[in-house]
This record gives structure tokens, C-alpha cells and sequence, in this order.
């Protein structure tokens, strides 16, 4: 997930709130849009995305490792693409928000 790896991410990330105090967003989403596929599966097990999207926008990344996390931090301070993911009804969906934050895209992975 990696974008640019020759930044400082301890003094970029300084101004957000740790993980456990992220309780506000922290970007904007855009327009929120899901791929057929993912759509089709939130429909078919009867999963509410809000949760998920909510966390997404509150800065918390789900299910990434901690140098994504890291990566993630910096691209909100930046204007970098931010990418999350979780697991919903035994698959993974990432959720992307796009750099110019114009949308926010559920898709899986191998949909990218």
C-alpha cells in the first residue's frame, strides 16, 4: 500500500489524534460508491456498511498493518489516497478514498 516511502511519518503524523481518540472525521468521503460485486454481497448477507465507512472516516483502518496505518496517517495530512480494510460476512472489502477526496469506493480486493 506503500505510496512514498521517503517521508518523515514521525513528524507528519504528529498532529492527528492517536487511534483511541479519533472520534470525528478525519477527511472528507465524496461521493460514496460501492462496485457491483460488494454491493451484491452487503445485499445478499445483510451487512450495513455504515459501521465499517464510519471507521473509515473516523481513522480507523481496520484491518491493516501497522506501517499502512502509518501510511494512511500521513496521506490524510497530505492529500495522499487512504485505504482501509475489513472483513464483512467471511470476505475482505477495502475501502478507498480517493487523493482529491472527490469518492470513496467499497470494492474488493481483487477488484482494484
Amino acid at each position: 500500500m506503500s505510496q512514498s516511502p521517503n517521508h518523515d511519518h514521525a513528524t507528519s503524523t504528529a498532529r492527528l489524534p492517536t487511534p483511541d481518540n479519533r472520534n470525528r472525521p478525519m477527511f472528507s468521503l465524496g461521493l460514496l460508491v460501492a462496485t457491483a460485486g460488494v454491493n451484491a454481497h452487503l445485499i445478499d448477507n445483510g451487512i450495513d456498511p455504515t459501521p465499517f465507512i464510519r471507521q473509515h472516516y473516523f481513522g480507523l483502518w481496520g484491518d491493516v498493518p501497522p506501517e499502512d496505518a502509518q501510511e494512511n496517517d500521513f496521506s490524510v495530512l497530505n492529500g495522499f489516497r487512504v485505504l482501509s480494510s475489513y472483513q464483512m460476512a467471511e470476505e475482505r472489502v477495502w475501502i478507498i478514498a480517493a487523493a482529491d477526496r472527490s469518492s470513496t469506493t467499497m470494492l474488493f480486493p481483487h477488484e482494484y
